[in-house]
């Protein structure tokens, strides 16, 4: 039996539609549905599965909504599989996707994470609103040379997906200075994102000071597996660490390729991303070139597990 990591996306993966096979045949599934509609008190899953698409997109529908996608998936899986299905030694989750994997772990039922990223969808986008900002990934160019772009102009590194893509971010001129810098010092490409704002910068303090007021009263669980923390690359395995990292991880960078290559050196072979689109599937391929990696968005991905 290969040794197995579960993968959960973040924002930018959504879209109307995700998540309908399993709400249709799965009564696990359509019971995380049912239940994060309670809690919110909103039918989210008519807005992912109808639409329309510009509520969707909208970061507090978007956040709890992929979340909710993913979870359902999850547990469509341990309802299909049963015995069959693979336990993961390690979790891990892109930003948003961060919240999902700890849900998976069991350090938050799926109720107080769905309010929760609700609610830091609302502060991100308020944060952004606040301070015109934007986001490009720079193709060809190290994160060494990246963070050295970035030094003096105000921008950050904000993503570090895998050798071929380092994600910059910050303010609109603090960015144009670090576009200019890393073209000079090598960047095949620098292509902006279509983002509300600087994730993952100093931008998003205001977000990340009211957030951690939230995450302060918030019960957490020690988590049954080690959950890989994206500001560090490293495993999280108590409730502390579990509440620093979430504490700092709006203003952090996402150290996605050191995350991959530390679970991958624990001797886990197979990756199983879990969620809307394969966004994770396509960097794991990239990073740890000897592990398998699959993709769970929807029911038939369940093939590739049996």
């Amino acid at each position: 039996m290969p040794a197995t990591a579960f993968l959960f996306p973040g924002q930018g993966a959504q879209r109307v539609g995700m998540g309908r096979d399993a709400y249709d045949a799965s009564a696990a599934a359509r019971a995380v549905f049912d239940e994060v509609d309670a809690v919110l008190g909103v039918e989210l899953s008519k807005i992912v599965l109808e639409g329309p698409e510009d509520e969707l997109v909208r970061s507090h529908n978007a956040q709890p909504a992929i979340l909710t996608v993913s979870i359902a998936l999850l547990e469509a899986m341990r309802e299909r599989l049963g015995e069959r299905m693979p336990v993961p030694s390690h979790a891990a989750g892109h930003s948003l996707g961060e919240y999902t994997a700890l849900v998976a772990a069991g350090v938050l039922d799926v109720a107080a994470a769905a309010k929760l990223v609700r609610r830091r969808g609302e502060l991100m986008q308020r944060a952004a609103d606040a301070i015109p900002s934007g986001m490009a990934a720079l193709l060809g160019l190290t994160l060494d040379k990246a963070e050295e772009a970035c030094a003096g102009t105000g921008a950050q590194v904000a993503n570090a997906n895998s050798a071929e893509q380092v994600v910059i971010a910050g303010e609109r001129a603090a960015l144009e200075r670090a576009i200019d810098r890393a073209k000079e010092a090598g960047a095949r490409r620098a292509i902006p994102l279509d983002v509300a704002g600087a994730f993952h910068t100093e931008v998003m303090r205001p977000a990340q000071d009211e957030l951690n007021e939230a995450l302060a009263e918030l019960n957490l669980r020690p988590p049954a597996i080690p959950v890989i923390a994206n500001t560090s690359g490293l495993p999280m395995t108590t409730v502390e660490g579990i509440r620093e990292e979430l504490g700092r991880q709006l203003c952090g960078c996402v150290y996605w390729q050191r995350s991959v290559e530390y679970v991958a050196a624990q001797g886990v072979d197979r990756f199983v991303e879990i969620g809307p689109g394969n966004v994770l599937t396509g960097l794991v391929k990239r990073i740890a070139r000897d592990a398998a990696a699959v993709s769970v968005a929807d029911l038939d991905g369940l093939s590739a597990l049996t």
